[in-house]
């Protein structure tokens, strides 16, 4: 009995042993990586790197290199606007990333960061900053430095409260926090009156977060599997344009204005009934419309392509006249000796020969009761003919003398 108690007690021994060196394994193997980042000992870089990174290229793809610190000669590259270092195992970023203040992206998700480095803080000219799929629990208060971010993911870590900081950056429009552990939202989320797009999938809502309602300049609200029975009426978002609420235990979609895609569940038949609507309002317009202009038409008749003044004589008018002098007879003169000797042609020939109108082509106006021209001068051109007026024609004639071949 004594022997083996004294047995069971060194084996507890060492067991305790054993997890204190475990424990003990795991804080030299941080505090090694941690030294590792702050020294940044060259390393053999993965093929093809380093001539990515003698390019002078300002975008700089180091993803998926399985990289566990960042290469010391990026931190040279202060030309860079953006980094992306996707998928790597990354647990931490030098100091010396601030010196890249032309970053305008930096894509960080993918890796093993437990916390947002404080040297990332320090870009200020960061516009979009990827932070997705990490071990985030929090953000550090130095995030309200980056003013002019206007893009933020950090999706898929462990958020459980919403990271009041982010109500202080002024210019963000899209805020991708989904498959965390939110259970509620702050009530002065509206001072982020620049959000555009908020993403809260795969969280813990059991409510519509009622905050929500107030931020009418939202246009797409992802508030996919979360475990909300029933949604409020968004039509109080006049913004919203996409609004998905699929893998929620609703019983019925929920109302949104007109021109909002929505998906989820009876979505689809909501949308047909949309469709079916937007056609019947259309086909009854353009039955309006025409309606319309049927009765404009029998309200006051237009002939479309006819100028409603006249600047010379109408058709008719030019008709008579050219008929009159057609008609008008004309003396022959033939000459002595020669009874069947040519003769001079009649006015109306030579009217048609000498092209007499100038007609410069206008519209014709008329109401239900009259039809009114206007009547100006007709230029008439060719000798002989020096004036017309109307349906007179005045001209003169010369004496014509003819001579034959043979007459003395």
């Amino acid at each position: 009995m004594g022997n083996s108690s004294r047995k069971e007690a060194q084996d507890k021994a060492g067991e305790k042993k054993e997890k204190k060196g475990d424990k003990g394994e795991e804080e030299e193997e941080k505090t090694a990586e941690k030294e590792e980042v702050e020294v940044m000992e060259d390393v053999e870089l993965p093929l093809g790197v380093d001539k990515l990174l003698k390019s002078g290229d300002p975008v700089l793809d180091l993803s998926y290199y399985k990289f566990r610190r960042l290469p010391r000669q990026v931190l040279n590259l202060e030309y860079l606007e953006k980094l992306y270092v996707c998928g790597n195992r990354l647990r931490n970023v030098p100091k010396g990333i601030a010196r890249l203040q032309g970053l305008r992206t930096l894509a960080l998700d993918f890796n093993k960061l437990d916390d947002v480095p404080l040297s990332v803080c320090q870009l200020t000219n960061l516009t979009c900053l990827y932070l997705g799929s990490n071990r985030l629990m929090s953000l550090p208060p130095e995030v309200r430095n980056l003013q002019n971010l206007r893009c933020l993911w950090v999706e898929s870590n462990f958020f459980q409260r919403f990271p009041k900081q982010l109500c202080d950056l002024p210019n963000l429009r899209s805020l991708q926090i989904g498959d965390n552990r939110l259970r509620m939202l702050p009530s002065d989320l509206w001072r982020m009156e620049s959000l555009r797009g908020l993403w809260l999938y795969g969280n813990r809502f059991q409510e519509f977060p009622r905050v929500l309602l107030k931020m009418e300049q939202l246009e797409i609200l992802d508030m996919d599997r979360n475990r909300i029975s029933e949604f409020p009426n968004l039509h109080h978002l006049p913004a919203l344009r996409l609004f998905s609420y699929d893998h929620n235990p609703v019983k019925e979609p929920p109302r949104v204005g007109e021109e909002v895609l929505i998906v989820g569940e009876g979505a689809e038949e909501v949308l047909q009934a949309r469709g079916r609507r937007r056609e019947a309002k259309e086909h009854a317009e353009k039955e309006a419309e025409e309606a319309a202009a049927v009765a404009a038409a029998a309200a006051s008749p237009v002939i479309h392509g006819i100028l409603k003044k006249l600047r010379i004589n109408s058709a008719l008018n030019l008709a008579a006249a050219k008929k009159k002098v057609t008609n008008e007879s004309v003396p022959s003169t033939t000459p002595t000796g020669d009874e069947n000797g040519p003769q001079n042609n009649d006015g109306g020939a030579e009217f048609e020969r000498q092209g007499v109108a100038f007609f410069e082509e206008a519209g014709l106006g008329y109401d239900d009761d009259s039809l009114e021209y206007e009547r100006e001068e007709l230029i008439c051109e060719g000798e002989g003919y020096e004036s017309y007026e109307g349906a007179e024609l005045e001209y003169e004639r010369e004496e014509m003398d003819y001579e034959y071949e043979g007459e003395e």
